[in-house]
């Protein structure tokens, strides 16, 4: 950050400016990195969401004949020798099945495939590798043949599933059955069997790129979007979450391609609105992906209704599961496209003053995730206009940012640090240093944020250190009366600058050194 004289005024500032200057310049340049790291990270945040990438299917589909599993049926305590040794037992059943000829084949099939089936799926630890070592998947793969019955095909379907679900080179297994489970998500298959198929294909997404890179090359992005537009709830439902594993990247082709495809932001729309909390669920993952990875879906989707349906869910739900997705794709698209903050949520605007609402909820929250993404969202709105930044700096948000810069965990302590930051700031017009806001940096100062700033420039993240840099910079170029050197050297701040004096980062060294130069050289303290 540039020296330069501290103005109160903002009013040189263009409200339409790229949301990516100011204090947050350092970041936001690289906005749609962060994005993408978000979204190829976000497999620890669906652990703590309670969901997993890949599933192992116990229960029957939603509308089948299948008798749901009672709980006592569930397989704990058998040795797991006996079990393997079933497994074995099962698998070569189905290879004597398909050779009898006889009237009861079909019958015969159902039953052993029914057999392995509940192995899998009704065992606590499910016993895949038994499974594949016994020679299940070309046997599975023939059970899928086209003629076959959708009874026989949703067994094959499931067992494929519940094997997919197990290690990776387990799910890796199943690459001689892709192109016959993608074929049955096709339009002539019942609509139980394209269900579970999705399934495993979900799971097969799940594992990783490489994988995901095979599904699309053979075609199972269209099939899946097709399917996410049933009326059928859990249809859509297993579409959509297969969906969100397949297009994660990093590659964003995917989600170009799907967002391209007529009546999937309708059909996203149309599930956010109206659908329960569960399918809503997995299609806000679809627009986590889409809006972390294709400029293109953040175009279309920040000028759609989704904004506003999520900011909706994110105000009137309490289940964790469906505010994670909803409120990191709100804060990818605050981040994602300059739209969203200055032509969709409008100073004065109800939607406005609710997304603000939403957002101090989950500072409020205990849930790590919920304040970290908030805090981020956040963030990038306090980097949009002057009337943006007095409307969060006049809101319960600045205590609990505060609070959070103090006492959070290190990742929300740096994104809380950002929105405080970036509200005592507005872009100059000449590209100059920033204008600093003057009653907003006294306040937060005089609230007790300096020593939190000055703690991110000890750290060892070097993002952090010079956004610590940058507000004592502010502080020391700002504070009435001269003040600012005298508070920051207060805090110790000069030593946390000279921990840069002969760092190897060259910007990180030439910044610290030239504020210790200027604001305490050797004229500091005479006067």
């Amino acid at each position: 950050m540039a020296d330069g004289s501290a103005s109160a005024s903002p009013s040189s500032a263009s409200p339409h400016q790229n949301h990516r200057d100011a204090i947050k310049s350092s970041v936001h340049n690289s906005a749609s990195s962060r994005r993408r790291e978000h979204a190829i990270a976000v497999g620890k945040e669906r652990r703590e969401a309670l969901m997993r990438a890949k599933r192992v299917c116990r229960a029957p589909l939603s509308g089948s004949d299948e008798t749901v599993m009672e709980e006592g049926d569930m397989v704990i305590d058998e040795k797991k020798a006996d079990l393997e040794a079933r497994t074995a037992q099962a698998v070569e059943e189905l290879k004597s099945a398909l050779s009898t000829q006889a009237k009861v084949a079909q019958k015969k099939k159902i039953e052993v495939l029914r057999a392995l089936r509940h192995l899998l799926s009704q065992s606590e630890v499910p016993p895949v590798e038994a499974a594949i070592k016994a020679g299940a998947i070309p046997l599975l793969v023939q059970y899928l043949s086209f003629g076959s019955s959708d009874e026989q095909l949703l067994e094959a379907a499931w067992c494929l599933t519940n094997i997919a679900a197990g290690e990776p080179e387990e799910t890796k297994s199943l690459l001689p059955a892709l192109p016959l489970l993608i074929a049955h998500l096709g339009e002539k298959s019942s609509t139980h069997v394209a269900e579970q198929c999705a399934w495993a294909v979900g799971n097969v997404a799940g594992e990783g790129a490489d994988l995901r890179s095979k599904l699309l090359a053979q075609g199972a992005l269209w099939p899946l979007a097709r399917l996410m537009l049933s009326n059928k709830g859990s249809t859509a439902r297993t579409a959509a979450w297969a969906l969100s594993n397949l297009i994660k990247g990093p590659d964003p082709k995917a989600a170009n391609e799907l967002i391209s495809i007529d009546g999937v932001l309708n059909a996203i729309i149309r599930n956010l609105e109206k659908a329960d909390e569960e399918l809503a669920t997995e299609v806000a993952w679809v627009v986590v992906y889409l809006s972390a990875l294709s400029e293109k879906a953040t175009s279309l989707i920040v000028r759609s209704l989704v904004p506003q349906l999520l900011i909706g869910r994110l105000l009137s739900s309490e289940n964790l599961q469906l505010l994670i997705p909803v409120l990191r794709s709100l804060g990818n698209l605050v981040a994602g496209d300059g739209y969203m903050v200055d032509s969709v949520l409008i100073v004065g605007n109800s939607i406005t003053d609710q997304a603000l609402s939403s957002l101090i909820k989950c500072l409020k929250s205990d849930n790590r995730v919920l304040k970290k993404e908030a805090s981020w969202a956040m963030s990038n709105i306090a980097a949009g206009s002057f009337e943006h930044k007095k409307l969060i700096f006049a809101s319960e948000a600045m205590p609990l940012l505060m609070h959070l810069l103090m006492t959070a965990q290190f990742d929300i302590r740096r994104e809380a640090a950002y929105t405080l930051g970036n509200l005592c700031v507005v872009p100059a017009a000449n590209d100059g240093p920033p204008n600093i806001i003057v009653d907003h940096l006294v306040a937060i100062v005089n609230g007790g944020a300096l020593p939190g700033f000055i703690n991110l420039v000890r750290s060892a993240d070097i993002e952090s250190a010079r956004l610590g840099l940058q507000f004592q910079e502010l502080v020391m170029r700002g504070y009435p009366n001269g003040q600012g050197p005298k508070l920051v050297e207060r805090e110790d701040g000069i030593e946390a600058m000279e921990r840069f004096q002969f760092h190897e980062n060259e910007l990180m060294r030439n910044m610290a050194n030239g504020l210790v130069d200027k604001y305490f050289g050797e004229d500091y303290g005479l006067d």
